[in-house]
């Protein structure tokens, strides 16, 4: 990736040959510690969506034709769709602050399996996190990882949303335009040097879908549990990804399987957005198909370019 730009020294470009065409991305994002608002100037949207029957199926083979999207209510012009082939990109961070001090061997095996399911093309990074963020594994399709994860050990703060900010800088250096964030966390941050809101900005430039899984304790003690799970929640929600709660063992290693198996069968959908207003806006995204019956479940929408 080429860092360069008079006007903003860590404008980033990234570029995408698609459709015999070269499609820029344009973004620039605070590197350092601070809360301060990321700006996002880019001439095309990535939508990573899934297609699903109603019986749950994952539906292939669809065109561009075969899609409807609305920006803000108003219909936009899909400029390409492409199909469920496409390799991915992912980052897998593994909550080893104190609260998780029984849940570390969970969320180590649940990490395995993801890895047992990617497939040849596909690349993953793996991260823990509490006070500080460690990069444990960088992006590699290699599935014996077991020895880097083996040894995690619960200890201190945590420190969440750094670890999810982190992951989107990573992902967006990545040539793969499907990209995915893997969180197993309880879902409570005690250190962070920045907000949620920057951390979910960041990953939605990145054009990044986000998987929580909460590894919190399911017991009456744990009052704090369900606030924890409305900020993983969140995440999932305004990236097109999904939420798991699980109490571990075989339904966590299934969640994980399945959490792979979609980033498998998604669509790419890119699109230049009609209104070039730079208001810093949140934009509403409504994807949908022709066909009835089917559902699609993508991010919510982003955040317009501001001008400086």
């Amino acid at each position: 990736m080429v860092r360069c730009c008079s006007r903003f020294p860590q404008l980033t470009f990234f570029a995408i040959l698609t459709l015999q065409t070269f499609l820029v991305f344009d973004s620039a994002v605070a590197q350092n510690g601070s809360d301060e608002e990321i700006k996002i100037d880019s001439s095309i949207v990535i939508l990573n969506a899934l297609v699903t029957d109603k019986d749950g199926a994952a539906v292939k083979n669809l065109g561009v034709d075969a899609f409807e999207l609305h920006e803000n209510g108003e219909r936009q012009t899909i400029d390409f769709v492409e199909p469920q082939s496409t390799p991915f990109a992912a980052v897998i961070l593994i909550d080893v602050s104190g609260s998780m001090e029984h849940r570390v061997s969970l969320a180590r095996s649940a990490a395995i399996r993801f890895l047992d399911g990617i497939r040849p093309e596909d690349q993953v990074s793996i991260f823990s996190f509490h006070r500080k963020v460690e990069k444990l594994q960088d992006f590699s399709n290699s599935k014996n990882l077991r020895s880097r994860i083996f040894d995690l050990k619960a200890r201190g703060y945590t420190a969440l949303n750094d670890a999810i900010y982190k992951a989107a800088l990573e992902l967006e250096e990545r040539n793969e335009k499907r990209r995915a964030i893997v969180v197993l966390s309880d879902g409570e941050d005690t250190r962070s040097g920045v907000s949620a809101s920057k951390a979910l900005k960041a990953a939605q430039r990145a054009h990044a879908t986000i998987y929580t899984v909460d590894m919190s304790l399911m017991s009456p003690a744990n009052t704090r549990r369900r606030q924890n799970q409305q900020v993983l929640k969140k995440f999932s929600s305004k990236t097109g990804g999904t939420f798991v709660a699980t109490p571990g063992g075989v339904q966590l290693r299934e969640a994980f399987a399945e959490i792979v198996k979609d980033l498998g069968v998604l669509y790419t959908v890119g699109y230049s957005s009609t209104n070039q207003s730079k208001d810093g806006k949140w934009r509403k995204i409504s994807l949908k198909t022709a066909e009835k019956g089917f559902s699609v479940r993508t991010r919510e929408g982003y955040y317009a370019a501001k001008k400086k």
